[in-house]
Protein backbone atom coordinates (compact mmCIF):
# COMPACT_ATOMS: atom_id res chain seq x y z
CA UNK A 1 0.00 0.00 0.00
CA UNK A 2 1.41 3.42 -1.23
CA UNK A 3 0.40 6.49 0.68
CA UNK A 4 -0.12 10.00 -1.30
CA UNK A 5 1.06 13.38 -0.02
CA UNK A 6 -1.73 15.02 0.94
CA UNK A 7 -2.94 17.79 -0.91
CA UNK A 8 -1.15 21.39 -0.27
CA UNK A 9 -3.61 23.68 1.16
CA UNK A 10 -5.31 26.07 -1.17
CA UNK A 11 -4.25 29.76 -0.71
CA UNK A 12 -6.12 31.71 1.54
CA UNK A 13 -7.83 34.41 -0.08
CA UNK A 14 -7.13 37.90 1.20
CA UNK A 15 -9.63 39.69 2.52
CA UNK A 16 -10.84 43.18 1.37
CA UNK A 17 -10.17 46.23 3.20
CA UNK A 18 -12.71 47.36 5.55
CA UNK A 19 -14.22 50.81 4.11
CA UNK A 20 -13.23 51.83 7.90
CA UNK A 21 -9.65 51.13 6.57
CA UNK A 22 -9.73 54.23 4.79
CA UNK A 23 -7.96 57.63 5.59
CA UNK A 24 -10.97 59.30 7.80
CA UNK A 25 -10.55 61.88 5.06
CA UNK A 26 -11.72 59.68 2.33
CA UNK A 27 -14.23 57.81 4.14
CA UNK A 28 -16.17 60.54 5.29
CA UNK A 29 -16.32 62.59 1.94
CA UNK A 30 -17.68 59.63 -0.10
CA UNK A 31 -19.37 57.33 2.23
CA UNK A 32 -20.66 58.40 5.22
CA UNK A 33 -22.06 62.17 3.68
CA UNK A 34 -24.11 60.41 0.73
CA UNK A 35 -25.26 58.06 3.58
CA UNK A 36 -26.19 60.42 6.02
CA UNK A 37 -27.96 62.73 3.38
CA UNK A 38 -29.63 59.63 2.10
CA UNK A 39 -31.14 59.06 5.49
CA UNK A 40 -31.85 62.45 6.28
CA UNK A 41 -33.81 62.28 3.05
CA UNK A 42 -35.84 59.43 3.85
CA UNK A 43 -37.14 61.58 7.47
CA UNK A 44 -38.24 64.13 4.97
CA UNK A 45 -34.91 66.36 6.04
CA UNK A 46 -33.61 66.84 2.49
CA UNK A 47 -32.55 70.25 2.87
CA UNK A 48 -29.27 70.05 5.15
CA UNK A 49 -25.88 71.25 3.86
CA UNK A 50 -23.51 68.62 4.94
CA UNK A 51 -19.97 69.64 5.07
CA UNK A 52 -16.58 68.03 5.89
CA UNK A 53 -13.77 70.32 6.22
CA UNK A 54 -11.01 71.24 8.64
CA UNK A 55 -11.95 74.10 10.94
CA UNK A 56 -11.43 75.46 14.02
CA UNK A 57 -14.37 74.76 17.29
CA UNK A 58 -16.75 77.44 16.79
CA UNK A 59 -17.59 77.57 21.01
CA UNK A 60 -17.98 80.94 22.22
CA UNK A 61 -15.51 81.64 24.53
CA UNK A 62 -12.98 79.19 22.51
CA UNK A 63 -9.60 80.05 22.02
CA UNK A 64 -8.07 76.44 20.89
CA UNK A 65 -6.04 78.06 17.61
CA UNK A 66 -6.26 74.06 16.42
CA UNK A 67 -8.65 73.27 13.72
CA UNK A 68 -10.09 69.68 13.52
CA UNK A 69 -11.87 67.65 10.92
CA UNK A 70 -15.58 68.54 11.28
CA UNK A 71 -18.68 67.13 9.59
CA UNK A 72 -20.62 70.48 9.90
CA UNK A 73 -24.89 69.98 8.71
CA UNK A 74 -26.88 73.01 8.57
CA UNK A 75 -30.40 73.81 7.72
CA UNK A 76 -30.41 77.41 6.52
CA UNK A 77 -33.96 77.51 6.35
CA UNK A 78 -34.50 77.00 10.17
CA UNK A 79 -30.87 78.20 11.56
CA UNK A 80 -30.17 74.94 13.05
CA UNK A 81 -26.33 73.72 12.70
CA UNK A 82 -24.86 70.50 14.09
CA UNK A 83 -20.92 69.88 14.09
CA UNK A 84 -19.32 66.31 14.45
CA UNK A 85 -15.86 66.85 15.50
CA UNK A 86 -13.03 64.47 14.93
CA UNK A 87 -10.09 65.33 17.87
CA UNK A 88 -7.66 62.81 16.42
CA UNK A 89 -8.47 62.62 12.66
CA UNK A 90 -9.75 59.10 13.36
CA UNK A 91 -12.48 57.31 12.95
CA UNK A 92 -11.26 55.45 16.07
CA UNK A 93 -10.12 58.34 17.90
CA UNK A 94 -12.29 61.05 20.25
CA UNK A 95 -15.10 62.21 19.50
CA UNK A 96 -17.27 65.35 20.30
CA UNK A 97 -21.07 66.92 19.05
CA UNK A 98 -21.90 70.14 19.17
CA UNK A 99 -25.70 72.14 17.92
CA UNK A 100 -26.78 75.25 17.67
CA UNK A 101 -29.32 77.58 16.55
CA UNK A 102 -30.60 80.85 14.90
CA UNK A 103 -26.22 80.91 13.72
CA UNK A 104 -25.30 81.38 17.42
CA UNK A 105 -21.72 79.75 18.60
CA UNK A 106 -22.78 76.51 19.94
CA UNK A 107 -22.81 76.25 24.03
CA UNK A 108 -21.54 73.23 24.92
CA UNK A 109 -19.28 70.69 23.28
CA UNK A 110 -20.75 66.82 24.22
CA UNK A 111 -18.45 63.73 24.15
CA UNK A 112 -19.58 61.41 21.25
CA UNK A 113 -19.48 57.82 20.90
CA UNK A 114 -17.40 57.61 23.86
CA UNK A 115 -18.05 53.88 24.59
CA UNK A 116 -17.37 51.91 21.12
CA UNK A 117 -14.20 50.60 20.61
CA UNK A 118 -14.25 49.95 17.02
CA UNK A 119 -16.29 52.68 14.62
CA UNK A 120 -18.40 51.20 11.96
CA UNK A 121 -19.93 53.60 9.29
CA UNK A 122 -23.27 51.97 10.27
CA UNK A 123 -22.60 52.71 14.06
CA UNK A 124 -21.26 56.65 13.15
CA UNK A 125 -24.60 56.92 11.35
CA UNK A 126 -27.11 55.29 13.31
CA UNK A 127 -25.35 57.64 16.56
CA UNK A 128 -25.71 60.72 14.06
CA UNK A 129 -29.18 60.34 13.70
CA UNK A 130 -30.04 59.27 17.30
CA UNK A 131 -28.16 62.48 18.85
CA UNK A 132 -29.95 64.78 15.68
CA UNK A 133 -33.16 63.09 17.48
CA UNK A 134 -32.43 63.41 20.90
CA UNK A 135 -32.59 67.02 19.94
CA UNK A 136 -36.36 66.94 18.76
CA UNK A 137 -34.84 67.96 15.15
CA UNK A 138 -36.12 64.61 13.42
CA UNK A 139 -39.31 63.51 14.58
CA UNK A 140 -41.24 65.51 17.49
CA UNK A 141 -41.95 62.84 20.57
Amino acid sequence: MTETAPAPAAPKKAKAPALEDQPLTELIPAHFLPRLQEALTQLGLGAVELQWREAKIPLAGADDPETYWQVIGAWPESGRQFNLYFWEGSLNGAKGFSWNLAGRPPSALESFMIDERKVTLDLLLLYTLQRLNGQKWLVWN
